[in-house]
């Protein structure tokens, strides 16, 4: 069917919601639009499926949500039956028709007799993790766009270990979701006679109390928190998401008591009201927080995306001035102070390992290699650090300590297997109170790492590509890139390319060796001074991004190769 084909048939439908229908009618006699919504299904990959919510099958909506958890049912119908009713957890952030989704979802897996255990209010992306492997349930599914703007919504679907599907599950799924070509035909159950029959359970302040049970572990040194806790003060913000309840709560019991939460983003809002994006890379998400930390005097800022799997922190400076740490900077000087106070307590195992992606920093890596700890390096996406995580505890060839992604993603403690902004916001307000008390701060405290084991400066970019011509573009892009690969980068030679969708390492001498990381739709280039440069579509949204990490003897000389490389990188592309 051509998209004009698939149109009409929505618009001919005459029990399509009325939300659709308004949003139908307000497209009408845009063909970019209407073409864009209607071209394709929306991608669902191994992190799932994230778009704009609106009518179409290219957008997210209770067909689109109906289709994907249908594809699920369905695969989990080829499982054994005990397999089978250990049922699905559901769980959704702050945005638009969350909740909805997040029923809608349990509603077609009762049809199929498929038990559901759906929250009954909006929790984090990590409490679902962790209530998947708590309440032993086969999967997961968590409706959430993350640090999207407001007009996105997303689907994710989790395996029975925590983590978000892996690739080979996740490629069964997809195959079930593109059988059902009639998104109107999908039956759902009646959700009020799912509750009766107990096919439907609503779970809440139970899973809560047995997920904060666990926070208890993060805190490593709880006699400095007891001294530092009562006096160091913290502004924290949820950017209007799910993180504020938890968030609160897992503070309090770890001993931090003076802190304040941003009053104007400390309720849901799926609007997002105050920022334009509710993301805590972004340094606009952080206004109200420093408005209200120069107010208070507060040490530490810091603030938690929608679904409460990233974060980002602030800290004040002796001017009053707050200074932004990136998220490679957070996961750098919290990996060193595991691993110091592991050390000092006695409990640093003698095989600890880090986990990190392939475009983090290697700040990080430098960091570990000090204590004689092994850092693994994996692909992009969480999952995959879960992977690791699986395997340390299946050989014993590894103890977790840390894991991170250079998009402000982290984890302490494996009870759960995602990023977790609610661990790591105890976790870095337990290394502030370490630095205050030595009567220094964070950025301090980063400042001695740099000057031990070098100035190490990254940045991410990225390039958007929207609708149909878009994902040719994205992919026009790769092709050249492989294809006329370049040579160097400012004054330093290109000494290998790594090339993850070919496994395979090819260095300037000609000389090419296997890869044993999974294929991936990756390159990274590796420069003669230690620095590298890596190229990426983004899996989830119409971009393809570019990661620097540079490294030099001063801080001045770092930024100014990455400056370098970043006006390289634009050249080649707008050649």
């Amino acid at each position: 069917m051509s998209w004009q084909d698939t149109y009409q048939d929505w618009k001919e439908n005459k029990e399509l919601v009325e939300d659709l229908r308004a949003d139908l009618v307000r497209m009408e006699g845009n063909q970019d639009e209407l073409e864009d919504a209607f071209y394709a299904p929306l991608e669902f990959g191994t992190a799932g499926m994230r778009g704009v919510l609106g009518a179409g099958i290219n957008r997210m909506n209770i067909y689109t949500v109906r289709q994907a958890t249908e594809g699920l049912a369905l695969f989990m119908e080829t499982l054994d039956e005990e397999t089978r009713k250990r049922g699905v957890a559901i769980s959704y952030d702050s945005r638009h028709h969350s909740q909805d989704f997040a029923f809608e979802s349990a509603r077609v897996l009762g049809q199929h007799g498929i038990p559901t255990f759906v929250f009954e209010s909006l929790r984090p992306t990590p409490e679902l993790s962790f209530t998947v492997r708590h309440l032993h349930t086969y999967a997961g599914i968590m409706i959430t766009a993350s640090h999207n703007p407001k007009q996105y919504n997303g689907y994710k679907i989790y395996g029975e270990d925590g983590a978000q599907m892996p690739p080979k599950e996740s490629d069964l799924i997809t195959k079930y979701i593109r059988k059902v070509d009639d998104l109107f035909a999908i039956k759902v159950a009646d959700q009020e006679e799912l509750i009766e029959d107990g096919v439907l359970k609503v779970i809440g302040d139970e899973v809560d109390k047995a997920y904060l049970d666990e926070v208890k572990q993060v805190t490593i040194n709880q006699e400095l928190v007891a001294e530092e806790g009562k006096t160091m003060k913290l502004i924290f913000t949820p950017l209007h998401g799910t993180g504020a309840m938890l968030g609160e709560k897992a503070l309090r019991q770890a001993g931090f008591e003076n802190f304040t939460m941003v009053p104007e983003q400390a309720k849901p809002d799926p609007d997002f009201s105050t920022v334009k994006k509710p993301n805590p890379e972004d340094t606009a998400a952080f206004d109200l927080a420093i408005k209200l930390g120069k107010e208070e005097g507060a040490d530490l800022l810091v603030a938690v995306d929608p679904d409460a799997d990233r974060l980002g922190a602030a800290v004040r400076q002796p001017d009053g001035e707050y200074q932004l740490l990136t998220g490679n900077q957070i996961a750098a000087i919290m990996l060193n102070y595991i691993l110091t106070a592991r050390k000092n307590a006695g409990t640093l195992p003698a095989n600890a390992a880090a986990v990190k992606s392939i475009v983090s920093s290697e700040f990080a890596t430098k960091i570990a290699e000090s204590f004689n700890v092994d850092m693994i390096n994996v692909l992009t996406g969480f999952k995959f650090i879960a992977e690791q995580i699986k395997h340390f505890e299946d050989t014993n060839e590894h103890t977790f300590m840390f894991g991170f992604e250079e998009s402000y993603g982290y984890l302490v403690r494996p009870f759960v297997r995602d990023k977790d902004a609610v661990q790591s916001l105890v976790m870095l307000a337990e290394v502030a109170a370490f630095y205050k008390k030595q009567g220094k701060n964070l950025y301090d405290g980063l400042q001695e790492l740099f000057e031990k084991h070098g100035y190490f400066v990254e940045k991410t970019t990225s390039l958007t590509f929207d609708g149909v011509e878009g994902a040719n573009k994205i992919k026009d892009l790769m092709a050249k890139f492989r294809a006329e690969a370049p040579k160097q980068f400012g004054d330093y030679k290109v000494v290998a390319m790594e090339d993850f969708d070919k496994s395979e390492k090819s260095y300037a001498d000609g000389k090419v060796e296997a890869m044993t990381l999974p294929k991936s739709n990756v390159l990274k280039f590796l420069l003669e001074d230690g620095t590298w440069i890596a190229i990426r579509p983004s899996g989830t949204e119409p971009k393809i991004k570019f990661y620097i990490g540079t490294l030099g003897d001063t801080l001045e000389a770092a930024t100014k190769k990455r400056s370098v490389f970043e006006e390289e990188i634009n050249n080649f592309v707008n050649e």
